[in-house]
């Protein structure tokens, strides 16, 4: 039994008739989700009604549940790149790049500045493909189908860019502990600035399209309301938290990959609601723009993984005739030259590399939230322990304060304005 009193099974009947046998004060018990196009994924929400006005909600949530943290403690440091890149799927590159920031305070290494540079191009890019899911998604379930189809469109000119620079769309993999996988393609520059105007272009029509729309306004403004002091109590963070007139973005307030050198406004906004929210992540997608120009510029010859040859592994991978692997030279080179280089490159990948013990907590600001990870080493080739602080989780905590008092349809835009994604909250 999910509620108290009396359960009714309607089977017919004159409709007048069955509201007056229900009475007056007894309550509605309804389940939305977890197969519902408008709960943002696989979440479900069980809401107590009277009438249409909601007067209780509780969030049921595991249906992703996938245990990538503990699975992270039967692979290598390296290998776990490959699980976490899973965990918030929208945002597979704040998850590698938390992941391996980790790893690198516990070995004590620096990476090399190109390397630096281009986990900032690639996390602010994954930013605005992640954004335009959240504008994409949250229109779809609100009935604006074609900022569905417009979000989605801009999303794949970001997933295009992401895969000429890394080989793939999502779960990358490709910044590793040291750096990242290998260099970027040599037309790079050109294709990040084909994207850059593209989307500079392409950036108003949302205003035409939302911002200045009385209906996209009315259905938002006013929305699934938490205040300031109700986001810190919480823990909540992100675009909503911001939306509540926080300047609080990691960037900024904690910075990690040389962020402080970037000339860049952190977007805020003190109305606290769902079009406040709406607002800042459009605003941070204009923000995320000049982060990738500067970044650009920023780009100079280098290594791109540092020189350990113990830690720096694929070792050499450089893209071979067949598009794949290492470098010709390295296989030659461990295949028929040194036995010291096979035995090493052979241990290295199958055993992988020994952490100091001890433990590290490192911070992103996800497109999300603060997304942090705890770390424990026992000085082994694995990790001891691999604990994530996901926004997604945390930030779900505020359905019931946004959305109880409200009518049912407003759950659905104060859900969307929180844009959780469950593979990271189920974990």
């Amino acid at each position: 039994m999910t509620t108290e009193g009396p359960v009714y099974t309607v089977t017919g009947g004159d409709w007048d008739d069955v509201i007056s046998e229900v009475g007056g004060d007894e309550k509605i018990v309804m389940n939305l989700g977890p197969q519902h196009p408008s709960t943002h994924g696989v979440l479900r929400l069980v809401l107590e009604l009277e009438g249409e006005t909601v007067t209780d909600l509780r969030s049921v949530i595991g249906y992703l549940h996938t245990g990538i943290e503990k699975n992270t403690e039967y692979r290598t440091w390296t290998q776990g790149v490959t699980f976490v890149t899973r965990m918030d799927y929208l945002a597979p590159l704040s998850n590698e790049a938390a992941y391996c920031m980790g790893v690198e305070k516990l070995l004590g290494i620096e990476i090399p500045k190109r390397a630096e540079v281009i986990r900032v191009l690639l996390l602010e890019i994954n930013r605005i493909s992640s954004h335009m899911v959240a504008l994409a998604t949250g229109g779809m379930e609100l009935g604006a189908l074609t900022a569905m189809t417009a979000g989605f469109r801009e999303r794949e000119e970001a997933l295009h860019l992401l895969e000429f620079l890394t080989g793939l769309r999502m779960n990358h993999a490709f910044i590793r502990p040291g750096g990242v996988a290998q260099d970027l393609p040599a037309d790079a520059e050109e294709k990040i600035d084909e994207f850059v105007k593209t989307m500079d272009k392409r950036l108003p029509d949302y205003d035409k399209l939302l911002t200045g729309q009385p209906i996209w306004q009315q259905r938002l403004k006013g929305i699934g309301y938490l205040p300031v002091d109700a986001c810190l109590a919480l823990g909540i963070t992100g675009p909503v938290l911001r939306s509540a007139g926080l300047e609080w973005d990691l960037r900024r307030t904690d910075p990690y990959l040389g962020y402080e050198d970037y000339d860049f406004e952190v977007p805020i906004a003190h109305e606290a609601d769902s079009y406040a929210r709406y607002r800042i992540r459009v605003e941070e997608i204009h923000q995320s723009l000049r982060i990738i120009k500067q970044a650009v510029k920023k780009l100079e010859p280098g290594p791109v993984m540092v020189e350990d040859k113990k830690i720096a592994w694929p070792a050499q991978l450089s893209i071979s005739s067949d598009g794949m692997g290492n470098s010709l030279e390295h296989v030659r080179n461990i295949m028929g030259q040194s036995m010291e280089s096979l035995i090493h490159h052979f241990k290295l990948v199958t055993e992988g590399f020994s952490v100091p013990p001890g433990q590290v907590y490192a911070t992103v600001e996800s497109p999300r939230g603060e997304l942090g990870y705890h770390m424990v080493s026992d000085g082994g080739t694995r990790p001891m322990r691999v604990h994530v602080r996901d926004p997604s989780f945390v930030n779900l905590q505020s359905m019931p304060a946004m959305s109880e008092g409200g009518m049912v349809a407003d759950v659905i835009a104060a859900v969307a304005s929180l844009d959780p994604v469950m593979g990271g909250c189920d974990r």
